[in-house]
């Protein structure tokens, strides 16, 4: 039941952002700086000692692993548009940059899975 792993998440989600905050606060910026970061580590290191400690039912573990996989899509989503909204903001150059970083990605993906095939077929 994946209600059961959201008390873990929102206190990690807490602590994280609070974190960032206080990060962002001494760094002189008005910014959360890596607070969700921090709190999917937490959650990451947080439900793994409750599982060796047996503290976890298999209900909640479900749960964790559940918010745990559509943690971090969000995540990415949410940080991509915000990339996209500053680039757009930040003029010619910053698009130009994340343009050549996606087409040099792209391009990197055909690369390493042929390597990959041809490692498996070595052995």
């Amino acid at each position: 039941m994946p209600i059961y792993g959201t008390a873990l998440l929102a206190a990690c989600l807490l602590i994280g952002v609070s974190i960032g905050k206080l990060l962002g606060t001494l760094v002189g910026v008005d910014a959360d700086i890596g607070g969700v970061g921090v709190a999917m580590l937490l959650l990451i290191f947080s439900s793994d000692w409750l599982r060796r400690r047996g503290l976890m039912s298999p209900p909640s573990e479900s749960g964790i692993i559940f918010w745990g996989q559509i943690y971090v899509p969000i995540v990415v989503a949410m940080a991509a548009s915000q990339n996209v909204r500053g680039a757009l903001g930040g003029g010619v150059m910053a698009f130009l940059a994340g343009a050549v970083t996606v087409a040099i990605c792209f391009a990197l993906v055909k690369i390493l899975a042929r390597a990959g095939r041809s490692q498996e077929v070595s052995r």
